[in-house]
């Protein structure tokens, strides 16, 4: 676990800690208040390298960090914080960023779900496309940034309104030919993350990851229940049940652009956000890059036929080798 700063201390000679807000295996998110600016408060997120990383390695990470850190503070965007200052104290990195007041779409989730209520389509779908809008910003520079750890507690709905995609913990740039690092240490959450951001940072991930996370975002959202992630649908397909079985509901429409997001193989997903929001809004869904009809349960891939069929090979084969032993 993370060694936490102390309530009141005083990070950088200017953002003194109220309280912990957050917390993960990176480090934790605080509460401050920046002293240079009388009253405004800011969310301070530190980061944590794990000891465990070769000097050669760790340089690579914090100089790494230095560089998205830039980046993001280049960003403005009324569906994302504001990033406005970024430094480092001994072996720790630090990220400053506007707080952002309201509930989480989680915690909404959970009340409506402790009534017995689902949230209404049309209210997530609102929140939906300001949660496109922010995506598909972030997915449009250069290079595109990846956010890698869509869900809804980092999903916040401010007193205003506006939906605010918070925490930048996983944020990826996509440089051509290049393979980079994760600045900070996971790869998602399971229950929202796509088959291929399971191997690490050598694996391909783009824009539909991102789409695939946002589609079991609007899953659980709408069902109250999480989906099935990816690991037990690669085994067994009707893990993933039909969002309308569980909220009748849900518009024929929205489940069916959720489960084209949610296809395990990225090229079955809708090619960007935008395509994805064009589907939940107009049932849209061009076919010609999609090659198989979108089903309630994905259909397994011939290569995820093959890789499970050679496990059953393997596990036949170890039984008979024991049997022939024991004789």
């Amino acid at each position: 676990m993370p060694v936490q700063t102390k309530i009141g201390a005083v990070l950088n000679m200017r953002y003194q800690i109220e309280r912990i807000i957050g917390q993960g295996g990176y480090g934790c998110i605080y509460l401050a208040e920046d002293l240079r600016l009388s009253g405004r408060l800011c969310a301070v997120k530190e980061v944590e390298y794990d000891p465990l990383l070769t000097p050669e390695i760790l340089k690579e990470a914090r100089e790494q960090f230095m560089r998205e850190a830039t980046v993001l503070a280049r960003l403005d965007h009324p569906n994302l914080p504001k990033v406005s200052d970024f430094f480092s104290i001994e072996n720790n990195d630090y990220l400053v960023m506007d707080y952002v007041p309201g509930d989480d779409l989680r915690t909404l989730m959970l009340r409506a779900s402790q009534s017995n209520q689902f949230l209404a389509e049309r209210d997530v779908l609102s929140w939906a496309t300001q949660i496109g809008n922010a995506l598909s910003f972030l997915h449009e520079q250069d290079p595109p940034i990846l956010h890698r750890d869509i869900k809804p507690s980092n999903l916040k709905l401010t007193p205003n309104g506006f939906i605010k995609l918070v925490d930048f913990g996983l944020v990826k740039l996509l440089a051509p030919g290049e393979v980079t690092i994760t600045i900070l240490q996971g790869q998602g959450t399971a229950l929202y993350t796509p088959l291929e951001q399971y191997g690490g940072d050598s694996a391909h991930t783009d824009a539909r990851s991102d789409v695939y996370a946002f589609g079991a975002t609007l899953y659980h959202l709408l069902t109250n229940q999480a989906p099935a992630n990816v690991r037990d649908r690669f085994l067994d397909p009707s893990s993933l049940i039909a969002p309308r079985t569980i909220n009748p509901a849900i518009s024929t429409r929205v489940e069916r652009a959720i489960l084209w997001a949610m296809q395990l193989h990225p090229t079955d997903r809708p090619k960007n956000v935008r395509a994805f929001l064009d589907t939940l809004a107009t049932d849209r869904m061009p076919l010609p890059n999609h090659r198989q009809p979108v089903q309630p349960i994905a259909l397994l891939q011939p290569l995820e036929k093959t890789l499970i069929g050679i496990l059953g090979g393997l596990t036949l084969l170890s039984l008979i080798l024991t049997l022939i032993n024991n004789l």
